[in-house]
């Protein structure tokens, strides 16, 4: 089990390397099929200057501290504003998706739940 833990959250943390990665690059192609309101609010996120590589910034910095095994229960914490943004996007305005996102949100959780001492000293 703790071989397929480590193989998920690794590909985990490399697809948000690679989201975030991209959202500076741009060298992945937009879909054809994305919903317009979708496309409106990613439009929106470029417009603002900041939003976008601030996204960007967290989902690299937090995929780099999931991949690496000491620091992973920091990175879940990092990238939890992140996850929950994917998934309530795909929940309400692109369903499409939803699925992928329920997959990553799971993740994310099994990471929370697997590293809940190291947040115990947080809350006490």
């Amino acid at each position: 089990m703790k071989i397929f833990y480590n193989i998920l959250v690794s590909l985990f943390g490399l697809m948000l390397l690679n989201g975030g990665l991209n959202k500076f690059f741009h060298y992945m192609p937009v879909p054809d099929d994305v919903p317009q309101v979708l496309m409106d609010l990613m439009y929106c996120f470029e417009a603002s200057g900041w939003l976008m590589p601030l996204l960007a910034i967290n989902e690299i910095l937090g995929a780099i501290l999931v991949l690496i095994p000491k620091t992973r229960a920091l990175g879940a914490i990092v990238l939890l504003p992140a996850i929950l943004g994917i998934f309530l996007t795909h929940l309400i305005q692109a369903p499409d998706g939803l699925p992928f996102a329920i997959v990553f949100l799971v993740v994310e959780t099994w990471i929370i739940i697997k590293n809940k001492d190291k947040y115990m000293p947080m809350i006490s």
